[in-house]
């Protein structure tokens, strides 16, 4: 059986011999950006129905198609400290503002975490005259510690 990491690699190959943008293939297979670009780096376990329609429109094999319904092992990183400068730069957000966060929450909510289950993301683009910004919004729901 292929491996979701595996699975990965032949997505991207296909999407760059495609020409494809992760929005196209979102829009293709109707499920929101942020998940179908995760799903398919082997974030997420994908439904059957939407893994075969990712697999025709990526022409993948069978086996790579199953590795996308498979549940996967989340975590992407080869490394606790990242390498890659644009995934190094959120290590670094989180080095710097992480207990700033932390408090933020805590004084807003009490205590407790954001959750990673129950989340949503989006990244856009904005325009500004001093250079484009971007703007990476994290939605967790609120989960208070239970003792």
């Amino acid at each position: 059986m292929t491996a979701k990491t595996e699975a990965a690699q032949a997505v991207l190959a296909a999407k760059a011999r495609l020409g494809l943008s992760w929005a196209a293939i979102a829009d293709a297979l109707d499920r929101p950006l942020v998940w179908t670009t995760s799903a398919l780096l082997g974030q997420h376990p994908v439904p059957a129905d939407v893994a075969s329609a990712a697999g025709s429109l990526l022409e993948l094999s069978t086996s790579e198609v199953a590795a996308l319904v498979a549940q996967p092992t989340r975590g992407a990183l080869d490394t606790a400290v990242p390498v890659d400068p644009t995934i190094y730069r959120f290590y670094e957000v989180i080095q710097v503002y992480g207990p700033t966060i932390k408090e933020l929450i805590h004084e807003q909510f009490g205590d407790g975490i954001m959750s990673a289950i129950n989340f949503r993301m989006n990244v856009e683009r904005v325009e500004d005259p001093a250079g484009d910004r971007v703007v990476v919004t994290l939605d967790g729901k609120f989960l208070p510690y239970q003792w």
